[in-house]
């Protein structure tokens, strides 16, 4: 991430909290499985998944093998589109009750040459380019030009941020896409088990600030930066968030936790925080923490249905083993993480989720998609969603 100020575009308003849990079942028929059929491990992984969370459609690609090595990770645009994008509008035409996609390990993770909003600096995921599938033709989308001196891109403005209300692509436009990886076929599989055994809440969800960043008002958080031009005709041009913004919005969270009884732990100290026990929920800024302890990461473990967040820029780079660089999420799913959100490249701090949308929705019982794209800003752009988009936190029983 990189520390310049954001340039607010709007006023900066509050989001509103239900006080009512919205858990409803999960519908498997609203889900697609794209599964790669060049290879074994996309296969594998869909076909369990779909047979365990019962999902009727399944759609085989033949597209390059990501699973074989990271340089495979990364796929032209042109194959996309003859290989992905163009077979998947041609069955979802045919199948339009379809809100949720699902991609598999073994399909590549970022577009390297995407045209139109993909031009410049940045090279989006393909989760996110799929997310984003006809988003033009939707009435009041907004394009953003994210620009931090030499550093531009292009996005979306998700129509879905800060929703009060349960997505569908019918309504919001898009789609919501997840993706079941890690750095073997087993870390992947182990997500829909994680899902399967979510239940209430137990452990705690522990919010990690570092203080040298300094401290926004937590209730004005998140902020809204698009402000009043959503809507309107035109590109939105912003520079970075306030690296404040983000550790206020930490404590925002903790304070919306803390008022649903909901064990949180929040650290403003100058020690990355480590945890003594399996935990229901994480944010932290990862590598990027001042006093970031490789140890301390690799340490922590989860409670089954466990949503994470890190505010690192290139935390989903690659889910096939590597040394070097900065904290990966591939690692918090082998650490037995459920649910979580990293970026194929320099995604800009306000891209990474709000820590007090992603968690409230949670709590709220919202399915692990909905909790994730409520949080985030933006879509095309570099986001990737790991595990299984029905994963939620189920009401405790009286």
């Amino acid at each position: 991430m990189r520390n310049i100020p954001l340039f607010l575009l709007g006023l900066l308003t509050a989001t509103i909290y239900a006080s009512e849990p919205t858990t409803t079942t999960p519908d498997p028929s609203r889900v697609l499985v794209l599964r790669n059929g060049t290879s074994p491990v996309s296969c594998a992984i869909a076909d369990d998944y779909a047979k365990r969370r019962e999902v009727p459609n399944i759609l085989t690609l033949r597209c390059q093998d990501s699973a074989l090595s990271a340089t495979a990770e990364t796929i032209a645009y042109a194959a996309v589109r003859r290989d992905i994008e163009d077979p998947l509008r041609v069955w979802l035409t045919a199948h339009p009750g379809v809100d949720i996609i699902v991609l598999t390990k073994g399909i590549p993770i970022r577009i390297s040459d995407a045209p139109g909003l993909g031009l410049g600096d940045c090279r989006p995921s393909l989760d996110s380019w799929l997310a984003a599938l006809d988003y033009g033709s939707k009435p009041g989308a907004v394009p953003v030009r994210l620009v931090d001196g030499s550093f531009t891109g292009n996005a979306w403005a998700n129509r879905f941020w800060r929703s009060e209300e349960r997505f569908s692509h019918a309504r919001h436009g898009g789609y919501l896409v997840s993706r079941l990886d890690g750095y073997t076929q087993a870390d992947a599989i182990a997500l829909t088990t994680r899902s399967l055994a979510a239940g209430a809440t137990t452990g705690t969800v522990l919010l990690d600030a570092c203080p040298e960043f300094g401290f926004d008002i937590p209730a004005r958080q998140p902020l809204d930066i698009l402000g009043n031009s959503v809507g309107t005709k035109g590109r939105v041009q912003m520079g970075e968030l306030d690296f404040k913004a983000w550790n206020a919005d930490l404590e925002h969270a903790a304070e919306l936790l803390k008022a649903r009884g909901i064990s949180v732990g929040l650290d403003r100290s100058g020690v990355f925080a480590a945890a003594s026990a399996p935990l229901a929920g994480y944010a932290s800024w990862g590598s990027n923490d001042k006093h970031f302890s490789a140890t301390t990461y690799a340490a922590l473990r989860f409670v089954p249905g466990a949503l994470c967040e890190t505010a690192v820029s290139t935390s989903a780079r690659t889910f096939l083993p590597t040394t070097g660089g900065q904290s990966l999420i591939a690692d918090l799913i082998a650490q037995g993480a459920s649910g979580m959100k990293g970026y194929t490249d320099e995604p800009l701090l306000q891209a990474v989720a709000s820590p007090s949308i992603l968690f409230d929705r949670w709590a709220r019982g919202w399915t692990l998609a909905e909790c994730y794209f409520a949080a985030s800003r933006f879509v095309a752009w570099e986001d990737v969603v790991i595990g299984d988009p029905l994963c939620q936190r189920k009401p405790a029983t009286h």
